[in-house]
């Protein structure tokens, strides 16, 4: 017998979306890691909230195991503690802001189907809203930080010196190969207002001297060349193919013969349908951009071949990351 479990909760998963925002926007998990178990009373007093509000989200904290209660006090799981402390190794409050800020966009997804255009510009987090751009690329930032290990193992950096990191938004990527290997040097090529907030990030790391940034529409300028790397690390499902094909192209031309070219990006299988996540994720970045979408790993292999590379290959990254990655080389 058919029972309507699956669509009930769909239709409320939304719920439970708000709750871990507001949670974290609110600095809830932040304040139990450093004052231990608090009831509703003192938590709303010290982080200026309605006390009756406040009870409420974190019940509901505790309901979706982000929080554990014991009598009237509240404190963080190990999960929490792990991925929604800031400052912790694993923290990802910083990341989810990024699905907080395109949670209203997916509110207008009639309206997007109806006219097949973004429901919000893409401009308002590159550069237009200097707060927004900040958030985004901060959020893009610990993304990377989060996905960092599983990305940068994939990656030949044997006699890799020079890297052109492609629309390099915040310079994690391009931070952890330097680190990762002491004869590189990268570049960053992105947006002015981009490059502004990952200069930031590269000085405090002190790699100014290996991680440079170059300012500009990559969809526009001409690749530097003699790279012995190329990579597009999240920046393809934004392209149209006719663009995809053309941004490969000039990759090969910044290449020395012998050159790698990476692709991280989320990808589906033929059909355009599997995995469910990379097909959901297909749909936010037509919300939120031009030609947004997501492409089929035999697509990417295709535009691979046909800008001229050779040893093309494409792999799931190991879970938990919903990527996959590609690697081909100029001939």
């Amino acid at each position: 017998m058919l029972k309507p479990d699956r669509i009930i909760g769909m239709a409320s998963a939304f719920y439970e979306s708000c709750v871990l925002f507001t949670a974290s926007d609110l600095g809830i998990f932040a304040r139990l890691s450093e004052a231990g178990p608090a009831d509703a009373q003192s938590l709303a007093l010290t982080l200026k909230l309605d006390e009756r509000g406040v009870r409420l989200l974190l019940d509901a904290c505790v309901a979706m195991e982000l929080l554990q209660k014991e009598g009237s006090h509240y404190a963080n799981t190990l999960e929490s503690k792990a991925f929604l402390t800031p400052g912790s190794p694993g923290d990802l409050s910083g990341a989810i802001r990024y699905n907080r800020d395109v949670y209203t966009a997916w509110g207008k997804l009639k309206d997007f189907v109806k006219s097949g255009r973004p429901v919000e510009s893409p401009e308002s987090h590159l550069g237009q809203d200097p707060e927004r751009t900040r958030t985004f690329v901060m959020a893009m930032h610990y993304r990377a930080l989060g996905m960092g290990r599983a990305v940068i193992g994939e990656l030949d950096l044997s006699g890799s010196k020079t890297v052109l990191d492609v629309g390099g938004g915040p310079g994690t990527y391009s931070m952890l190969i330097a680190q990762a290997n002491p004869d590189a040097t990268c570049t960053v090529l992105d947006l002015p207002e981009v490059v502004a907030v990952a200069d930031e990030l590269i000085r405090q790391q002190a790699l100014q001297g290996r991680v440079k940034t170059l300012s500009g529409d990559y969809r526009r300028i001409s690749f530097p060349e003699g790279y012995d790397m190329v990579n597009f690390f999240g920046v393809l499902h934004q392209e149209s193919p006719q663009s995809i094909l053309l941004l490969l192209q000039k990759a090969y031309r910044a290449l020395r013969p012998g050159g790698a070219v990476n692709v991280m990006d989320m990808m589906t299988d033929s059909t355009h349908t599997k995995p469910k996540f990379s097909a959901l994720f297909g749909v936010n970045m037509a919300l939120t951009s031009e030609n947004g979408w997501v492409f089929s790993d035999l697509e990417l292999k295709e535009w691979l071949k046909e800008a001229g590379f050779a040893d093309c290959m494409v792999k799931p990254l190991p879970p938990p990351m919903p990527h996959s990655f590609a690697a081909a080389r100029r001939r």
